[in-house]
């Protein structure tokens, strides 16, 4: 019997051998991160270790990352005094640090060359699925078990069962990533896939550009996914490559590898997906609520912030001015997007049509600074990755969750639109 994806990296990491789904094994860390809203457990962790033993050293701090991405900027004394802690220790141990405004934990991570196919990382917070997008295995952990990684760089892990989910077919323009990771929410339901990894195939993955494969694999966690994997292949190492990653170790399944479940997906005729409020995984085609009124458009968070989301965004409001009483807000993913954005001339595009840009980070999709509170009985529609009752500070307002191109054909036209009905809504990514 072969192996998973999972079971391979896992297993190489741990005593050089695949392990078994369910095994139990000691592995390696390759990199870990760790962001600002659990950074503060962790070196508090560290100095009471040192206070009983003055010994404790941390001979894999240069393989850990600091990021500056939830509180962007600090909403409260707390949380500032934490980005003093974080960039001390930094500065003192010699860890990688993302200040706020350089972007997002899961942006930043593969776009600073940190992590390369057949990695183990992990990071401290769900969305670290993200990097199966590179064909790691990514998965979040605590802040605690980050300090421990620095100390010992490495961590147990239960290995786990694994779907795989074969998509045949490239989308059709006007759908998107995003919509795949909704259906996939309708049929298997939130948790659905609890402490599973999923592993992605099929020619529809093949055809998905990077941006779209790195939202593929970040919207596992809403699924309880330990781990989202994709093959790497010719597109994989190229980027890798253009952003200083390691030579690439591309892990790939055995044909007779054991699966939990197989899942086959006719990815060329899936329409646009949207998420209805309150719950991720009550998702319907868009045809099935075009007309439902909305107050508010968001793009960005880790899920849907990057260059080609606010691409999808541009070519439909290029030359055009958001609905009257509708306001978007766009957030990018990290620094290096932002400027590329300005560089392609997206936001001028944006800005004209009466979008507003925010620096990079978390702060919009959670809610974390107050930089935006939605107003009782608004509905929102949203490229997040979460749409609970008061997600945004205000449990008497809607949520909805759409793709780039779905959230920003609605914002022109005010209502729930299917981003295939107007100009610019074909736009595709270079494959």
């Amino acid at each position: 019997m072969g192996y998973t994806i999972a079971e391979k990296i896992l297993g190489q990491h741990a005593n050089g051998q695949p392990a078994k789904a369910g095994d139990i094994v000691v592995a390696a860390v390759d990199f870990a991160m760790m962001h600002d809203a659990r950074a503060a457990n962790a070196l508090q962790m560290i100095e009471k270790l040192k206070t009983g033993n003055a010994n404790i050293q941390l001979p894999y701090v240069k393989q850990t990352a600091l990021v500056l991405d939830h509180y962007s900027p600090p909403p409260t004394i707390e949380a500032a005094n934490t980005h003093v802690a974080m960039r001390a220790f930094a500065d003192h141990h010699g860890a990688h640090l993302y200040d706020v405004g350089d972007g997002i934990c899961h942006q930043v991570l593969p776009e600073g060359g940190h992590l390369t196919s057949g990695d183990l990382v992990v990071g401290t917070d769900t969305h670290s699925t993200t990097y199966g997008a590179f064909n790691a295995f990514g998965t979040g952990v605590e802040g605690t078990d980050v300090a421990a990684v620095m100390m010992t760089g490495r961590l147990w892990f239960r290995v786990p069962e694994t779907i795989r989910i074969e998509l045949n077919g490239p989308l059709q323009a006007g759908v998107w990533a995003k919509d795949v990771t909704l259906h996939m929410l309708g049929r298997l339901g939130a948790e659905g896939a609890n402490y599973q990894a999923l592993e992605y195939c099929g020619s529809g993955v093949s055809a998905m550009a990077i941006d779209d494969r790195m939202t593929l694999a970040n919207h596992a966690a809403e699924l309880g996914a330990k781990a989202a994997l994709l093959e790497s292949d010719d597109k994989t190492v190229a980027w890798l490559k253009a952003h200083g990653a390691a030579t690439p170790r591309p892990v790939f399944a055995d044909s007779d590898a054991s699966y939990s479940q197989r899942i086959v997906i006719d990815s060329a005729a899936l329409a646009p997906q949207v998420a209805r409020q309150h719950r991720v995984d009550d998702v319907v085609s868009v045809t099935e609520v075009v007309g439902q009124k909305i107050q508010v458009a968001l793009i960005g968070t880790c899920t849907n912030g990057r260059l080609d989301d606010i691409r999808q965004a541009a070519a439909i409001l290029k030359g055009q001015r958001l609905a009257r009483g509708v306001r978007m807000i766009v957030t990018p993913a990290s620094r290096a997007i932002y400027l590329a954005a300005m560089k392609e001339g997206l936001f001028e595009i944006l800005t004209a049509a009466g979008a507003s840009v925010e620096a990079a980070g978390c702060g919009t999709c959670v809610n974390i600074t107050g930089h935006y509170i939605s107003g009782d009985d608004q509905v929102v529609i949203s490229t997040a990755n979460r749409n609970f009752k008061g997600r945004l500070g205000n449990p008497q307002s809607q949520i909805w969750l759409g793709s780039a191109a779905t959230v920003a054909a609605s914002a022109l036209t005010g209502i729930i639109t299917d981003a295939r009905t107007v100009a610019g809504g074909n736009w595709r990514a270079a494959a």
